[in-house]
């Protein structure tokens, strides 16, 4: 029961944390995945691209590493940030709570 507090704002830190990567992370996580791809199949196969499968593939692989990449990094960031702010409200309300022990 100790870390109730902390897990439920970390749950809705995830939350907000998903919604945040799908209104504002997955565009730009596809798109500088899906340019690290173009140049890595340049470097492999040289440019300019023909489009074959195999260069297709390996802009694909690319494009869902860079989105795998960007929700990791919002969900993460914004879980983190709820269990901090589920970790203060802990403080604070034992903080009250031990005043009202000390003035009784």
């Amino acid at each position: 029961m100790k870390n109730s507090i902390e897990k439920t704002s970390a749950y809705i830190g995830a939350g907000f944390g998903l919604a945040a990567f799908a209104v504002f992370g997955l565009l730009p996580g596809s798109l500088l995945g899906g340019a690290a791809g173009i140049k890595a199949a340049g470097l492999l196969l040289g440019l300019p691209l023909e489009p074959g499968i195999i260069s297709r593939t390996i802009v694909l692989i690319s494009m869902l590493i860079g989105i795998v990449a960007s929700g990791t990094v919002f969900v993460t960031a914004a879980s983190a940030a709820g269990w901090l702010i589920g970790k203060a409200f802990r403080g604070a309300s034992s903080r009250e709570t031990a005043s009202a022990h000390n003035h009784s």
